[in-house]
């Protein structure tokens, strides 16, 4: 009986990396680049952590690709959602080269 992946595992297979590698790449960002406690981020934060420019983010946003909350009257993305979302995209890329092959 095979073990199911880790999310981690895939997203690192995905991009050609060791999921060591790849665990201290987030961890480098992670530690200089923004708070990792943060629960729940703004759009700009969030466009930060994927890369993406805040028009970019705010289309993923309206597609309902990436979730978001309403807090009071301000517009909040979960935190782990960017990671769901990233693993989500990673495992469609892989199914579409499989595919292709």
């Amino acid at each position: 009986m095979s073990e199911t992946p880790t999310p981690i595992a895939l997203l690192a297979d995905a991009l050609g990396v060791s999921p060591q590698a790849l665990l201290r790449a987030l961890h480098a960002s992670t530690s200089t680049a923004h708070d990792p406690t943060l629960v729940a981020l703004t759009v700009e934060e969030a466009a930060r952590r994927l890369s993406v420019g805040r028009t970019t983010m705010y289309a993923l946003v309206a597609s309902g690709e990436i979730p978001s909350v309403t807090v009071g009257r301000l517009r909040r993305i979960p935190a782990e959602a960017l990671t769901d979302y990233v693993v989500a995209r990673a495992q469609l890329t892989r199914s579409t080269v499989a595919l292709a092959a």
